[in-house]
């Protein structure tokens, strides 16, 4: 018999909450933050080392995986968890948000979108149920609606329109998946930066009735603050029995700050991107791999991380291998960061649970505002 969904909260700190998401392939600890696995894989990292870092869920792309490989041909192979060594829990997202952004390459209609593959230009019909159908074939744990995300800034109109159009797909997602209790079903919150709209959006949401609220089209562009405004102004409104996704979000600082504000759930490109590029996050903060002041420096990136990759390795060879364009570089950077991100949760866990939350956020800015270590001499 499968084991039903279930989200448990266990303490709260001020508007912060510990929890957990129990499905069939294992629990998820919350605040969480979801590596992105856009194609199937972590860039630049293995699974085993994805989990090693703490992870309990990964997240997988509707869009990239209908065009290649296929979500049929991703069932025929046994699912998901399966093709990508992947056996914890799995989000996918809608492919909504990655279609929207085709503006040159779709046709926005009441039924879906339609758009031309950026692979081979081929095209393809996305509706609220073929999302749904996709996300089922890959054998996701948690599925997204379909949604429109519209750029910002935009008129208030254009907002006004998208949000109504998400909420009409939200109830046709909601039909569309039907009852299955070992799984998740959300959906997501629209509006640009309006309040009025973002309170509009989560009511009707609520009433439809989703298993976890997702708050999308925020992360492209806005202040910090008007993100943070937003938050405040919109998650009242939702449910407290359900997890809170804020997607697509972000840096360190915005987990931190969003995580006091009462979101539980995380996904962004950030950490492996960063790592390609030779940055890396860290309790000093943000560091550059590729500066000339670590061309001859001994000491590791972090001596008492218990990452191997911030600990073993010089940050003379980081940036040796960032120069030289190895792809070693890649997967050590992308390890620090993604184990500094799932550090960074597991404090906020502990710290909420402990009652301490003030405190960890205060003695976490300190240490990100004190910068690096010293140049050696």
């Amino acid at each position: 018999m499968t084991k039903p969904y279930a989200f448990n909260t266990l303490a709260r700190d001020g508007k912060a909450r510990l929890g957990e998401l129990h499905f069939e392939r294992g629990v998820i600890r919350t605040p969480a933050f979801m590596p992105v696995g856009t194609a199937a894989t972590v860039k630049a990292m293995f699974p085993e080392t994805v989990r090693s870092t703490g992870a309990d869920i990964v997240l997988g792309n509707t869009y990239h995986l209908m065009l290649r490989p296929g979500a049929e041909e991703v069932a025929a192979l046994g699912g998901l968890h399966r093709f990508m060594n992947w056996p914890r829990p799995i989000l996918t997202d809608s492919g909504g948000f990655q279609v929207m952004s085709l503006s040159k390459l779709r046709k926005l209609t009441e039924d879906g979108v339609t758009f031309k593959s950026h692979l081979d230009g081929s095209e393809h019909h996305l509706t609220p149920e073929r999302s749904i159908e996709i996300q089922r074939l890959l054998g996701a744990d948690i599925t997204m609606q379909l949604d429109e995300c519209v750029a910002l800034p935009c008129p208030d109109a254009e907002a006004e329109r998208g949000m109504r159009l998400s909420l009409r797909w939200a109830e046709r997602s909601k039909a569309a998946f039907g009852s299955d209790p070992g799984r998740a079903l959300f959906g997501i919150v629209q509006g640009g930066t309006v309040p009025a709209l973002r309170v509009a959006s989560a009511e009707g949401l609520k009433d439809i009735g989703f298993d976890g609220y997702a708050i999308g089209g925020l992360a492209v562009g806005e202040p910090q603050d008007v993100m943070l405004t937003t938050l405040e102004e919109t998650l009242p409104v939702l449910p407290e029995d359900r997890p809170r996704y804020l997607m697509g979000v972000g840096t360190p600082e915005d987990i931190l700050l969003s995580v006091m504000r009462g979101i539980d759930m995380f996904d962004c490109v950030m950490p492996t991107r960063a790592g390609r590029h030779g940055q890396v996050f860290t309790r000093f903060s943000r560091i550059n791999l590729r500066n000339a002041r670590h061309a001859a420096d001994p000491r590791p990136i972090d001596e008492q991380s218990d990452c191997p990759a911030a600990r073993d390795y010089s940050r003379a060879y980081m940036h040796h291998l960032i120069k030289a364009g190895e792809m070693l570089g890649a997967m050590l950077l992308s390890w620090v960061n993604i184990h500094y991100y799932q550090t960074l949760t597991a404090g906020l866990r502990d710290a909420i649970g402990e009652g301490r939350l003030a405190d960890f956020a205060a003695e976490t800015q300190a240490g990100w505002a004190a910068g690096d270590i010293p140049v050696r001499d």
